[in-house]
């Protein structure tokens, strides 16, 4: 069993109490709480790697070997637009990580 301590508003421990009080399985809505999540990082992750085409196709290499060089500070320039690719991609590395320890 699981005893869970949240710090939250008032009114959204209320609201969360009265829903608690009207589930019949705890165990299906922790079940669905975590699936929805799932659910919302793979979307993100999704339209993060669309964003991540654009710039690979915008400069005609993949994001991976953009960010080495981008690490190592190897390239020309720092663009604004770099460092917004550089962003998400580590975003992505992020959601990633998150959907692995969830799945």
């Amino acid at each position: 069993m699981l005893n869970i301590q949240l710090d939250v508003h008032p009114q959204t421990e209320q609201r969360l109490k009265k829903l608690l009080n009207v589930i019949n399985d705890q165990e299906v809505f922790a079940q669905h709480l975590l699936d929805y999540h799932i659910a919302e990082l793979k979307k993100g992750i999704l339209n993060i790697r669309l964003d991540l085409k654009q710039f690979e196709d915008t400069y005609q290499i993949s994001t991976k070997h953009f960010y080495q060089q981008f690490a190592e500070g190897s390239l020309i320039d720092d663009r604004e637009e770099y460092m917004i690719w550089a962003g998400l991609y580590e975003m992505l590395s992020e959601n990633e990580h998150r959907l692995q320890e969830l799945a």
